[in-house]
């Protein structure tokens, strides 16, 4: 399939923030492994462009990519006309040696906040996420600092990520959580019980890694069977897939390159039986 509007329905973060379901993964506007800003940023910038004109108006970044390449771009890019949603995250660092330790420390966690907001150029960030709990700080501690961010006025609503049921329902009784991101994909559910704990509290549900089990032995020609059907790859029915397996969820595929962004947009338009979407959810039965 090629490339045409966001057809993916929307969802209301928080309740009051309407996107449509397939947004953009921001991640690899940046360098290799997410070091540094990229070779050709006026292209970053394109491709940012891009998303928008294709109807997509949820974006997904962290200050740990690049770290802060991504968010700087984001906010070269974007300005109060674009009405798009821009979800950030703070709680990693990135080291040249490839490592991602977490930093959950209240102190640590305020001082990025207002680095966010600078980098991004706005007064309020429409969705701020903890990007993992660290097992040298209370869990509960690093999340009153996100109650305290959004008290402040700092941020609009307040996500989480990489976290289970019970750390969900912790966060749950600090301040109100919209939206967590979990890594899941038609290969690898085994989010599961979260997600159906996003159902039930009408939180979004946000599947990091959408596509990386696309390829896999096992999960690729039930893709393939079910993509000839639909003149579509198996990329684009994966996200179909998340998109039909459940009306909160989020998908955020990221790319570096504006042909599969378009080509990811276009499986908003796919319209999957339910003969299919079974076959799919047996692949990690």
């Amino acid at each position: 399939m090629t490339a045409s509007h966001n057809e993916s329905g929307t969802f209301d973060i928080g309740g009051d923030l309407t996107v449509h379901r397939l947004g953009f993964g921001a991640m690899r506007l940046t360098g290799p492994d997410i070091l540094g800003p990229p070779d050709d940023e006026e292209h970053a910038r394109r491709l940012a462009r891009r998303a928008v004109e294709l109807g997509v108006d949820f974006v997904d970044t962290a200050d740990s990519y690049g770290p802060g390449v991504s968010e700087r771009i984001l906010g070269e890019t974007y300005d109060d006309d674009d009405d798009v949603v821009v979800a950030s995250k703070a709680g990693l660092l990135r080291h040249r040696d490839g490592d991602w330790p977490c930093h959950g420390d209240p102190g640590f966690l305020h001082n990025q906040v207002l680095c966010s907001l600078d980098r991004l150029r706005v007064e309020t960030i429409d969705l701020y996420q903890f990007h993992r709990p660290d097992p040298e700080v209370p869990f509960e501690d690093s999340v009153h600092a996100f109650a305290e961010m959004k008290d402040a006025g700092q941020v609009r609503h307040v996500g989480l990520s990489n976290v289970s049921v019970e750390q969900l329902e912790t966060a749950r009784d600090i301040v109100d959580i919209a939206t967590v991101q979990n890594r899941y994909n038609v290969g690898n559910r085994d989010e599961e019980r979260v997600l159906k704990a996003c159902e039930e509290h009408d939180v979004g549900f946000i599947p990091w890694g959408p596509l990386y089990t696309v390829d896999d032995e096992d999960v690729a020609p039930v893709l393939d069977d079910v993509a000839a059907a639909h003149d579509a790859t198996r990329r684009q029915v994966a996200l179909a897939f998340l998109l039909a397996h459940s009306e909160v969820v989020l998908p955020i595929p990221g790319t570096s390159s504006i042909d599969h962004l378009e080509e990811n947009v276009a499986a908003s338009g796919i319209d999957l039986p339910e003969d299919e979407l079974a076959r799919l959810r047996e692949i990690d039965g």
